[in-house]
């Protein structure tokens, strides 16, 4: 296909690009004049409606659900990633991908002791384990496996 000027890659100098607090061609400041905020809750605000106790409660079916692994991802840098695998769901067709879990709510519920990491394996760039769910105490009086 031979190369047209509408196919041809438009060339700018740097005449064009308005400096910060000059106008652009079309009167518009440029984008470098428009503060933004720069915390994150407010650039990235949850896309979450749902209440606090419900997402907790969510992650903890999920992650109590035998047959939906969850993992943890820890990155060399630190990041965590809390996610599991949603099978293809045969009557919506839906699926077939990974999904992230919300980060803070996993990790106040491994801080309160409700979920726990298995053995490690570790990668050079990061190191995965499998959650689950913590196991409750015996209470004491009973031994473990009595039906009393």
């Amino acid at each position: 296909m031979p190369l047209t000027s509408a196919h041809a890659p438009r060339l700018v100098s740097t005449a064009d690009v308005p400096t910060r607090g000059e106008s652009g061609p079309a009167g518009r400041t440029s984008r470098s004049d428009v503060t933004r905020p720069r915390t994150p809750s407010v650039l990235y605000p949850s896309r979450s409606t749902t209440a606090p106790a419900a997402l907790a409660a969510d992650v903890l079916r999920i992650v109590s659900d035998s047959r939906t692994p969850v993992f943890v991802t820890v990155h060399a840098g630190g990041r965590i990633r809390y996610g599991y695998w949603r099978p293809v769901d045969s009557t919506t067709g839906k699926g077939g991908c990974y999904v992230a879990l919300p980060t803070g709510v996993c990790e106040e519920l491994r801080s309160g002791g409700r979920i726990a990491w298995g053995e490690p394996l570790t990668d050079p760039s990061k190191t995965t384990r499998r959650v689950r769910p913590a196991r409750t105490p015996t209470r004491a009086g009973r031994e473990e496996g009595s039906a009393a």
